[in-house]
């Protein structure tokens, strides 16, 4: 790691404690009441499944359609061993990193046996297996006595808030651009970009494609489990396609192959329909029309595949909007087989 990596790292870590600081100061004061605080939430919860799935559509290249799916098996797991370790008198972090650990794992088994045979294909195919696979999911957990079926799961334990989902946000997202940073990232991107070529390489596309997949699986598994502490009730009905179609618009909006265009969208698109809840009757259609009107003029979406640095933004901000430009506009090409 050269100095101006290292300083790079400092600058955000920076940025990123004092966002922290500056939140905290304004709940601790009412000026961001618990309404609102509810709202940056689901925001850190909603960054956390979008950047999962940008793992597999953004850098994988790769269409899944089912990702609400893999949320409803970490939200259910981690639940469920969360009631059973309700006797135990545990620290809450710990409690909490215990049951979110163990959603994250099942998700990821669970996302291995499906994209193994799933991955070995392509495009629209691949989307609508996908797509299957979710729906069952959310069918199974339906029909099963023990997650409470139809009716719910109740008596979960409360233990997400602001602190604690705001840091293992910054947590999922540190590890998720480690891994896009490393050898094994770019390996996935090259399959992204040519997969014959990645082939011909040496890479083993499979092996990686399956490997990405999983790791976005437990990721999903992590935001599930977050969102079942913090709601402490379960409804199989939030995990239906449109919930899937929701992750995948952030994605689109923010950028594919952009995990800080992803915070943005999940920020605004999370956001979005609480701020326009005064125009009730007008909500969906001013939604609607935003998306719309984004995708008409901006496909690329907000970043392209660009990522936002603090560094980069304080010492040349013409250079950083030059280079999301850059990406955004002359990539129309990108996605592989998405």
């Amino acid at each position: 790691m050269n100095l101006n990596n290292k300083k790079s790292y400092i600058i955000n870590i920076v940025a990123v404690t004092l966002l922290y600081i500056v939140l905290q100061v304004l709940m601790q004061n009412n000026i961001i009441n618990r309404y609102y605080q509810g709202i940056i939430v689901f925001i850190c919860i909603n960054v956390i499944v979008a950047s999962s799935l940008n793992l597999t559509l953004g850098f994988l290249g790769q269409l899944a359609l089912g990702h609400a799916g893999f949320m409803a098996v970490g939200a259910y797991s981690s639940a469920l061993l969360s009631i059973g370790m309700r006797g135990m008198e545990l620290p809450v972090i710990m409690h909490l990193g215990v049951a979110l650990l163990f959603g994250g794992i099942m998700s990821g088994v669970i996302g291995y046996l499906i994209g193994l045979p799933a991955l070995r294909l392509r495009g629209d195919y691949l989307a609508i297996i996908t797509l299957g696979f979710g729906e069952i999911i959310r069918v199974v957990i339906n029909n099963i006595r023990f997650t409470g079926g139809a009716q719910g799961l109740t008596g979960i334990p409360r233990l997400a808030n602001f602190t604690n989902a705001y840091w293992i946000t910054v947590a999922v997202l540190a590890i998720l651009f480690a891994l896009i940073k490393s050898r094994h990232g770019r390996a996935i991107m090259s399959i992204r970009e040519d997969e014959i070529a990645a082939e011909a390489v040496g890479i083993k596309t499979t092996q990686y494609k399956a490997i990405g997949f999983t790791i976005s699986a437990f990721f999903a598994g992590i935001g599930g489990g977050l969102f079942a502490h913090y709601m402490a009730y379960l409804d199989p009905a939030i995990f239906n396609f449109m919930k899937s179609v929701e992750i995948v618009v952030i994605v689109v909006l923010g950028g594919m192959g952009s995990l800080t265009g992803t915070i943005l969208a999940a920020g605004v698109l999370t956001s979005l329909p609480e701020v326009l809840r005064g125009f009730s009757e007008y909500r969906l259609l001013i939604y609607s029309f935003v998306l719309v009107v984004m995708m008409i003029f901006r496909p690329q979406g907000i970043f392209g595949t660009a990522e936002f640095s603090m560094d980069s933004l304080m010492h040349s901000p013409k250079a950083f909007l030059k280079e999301v430009k850059k990406e955004a506009g002359g990539d129309d090409d990108k996605g592989g087989n998405v």
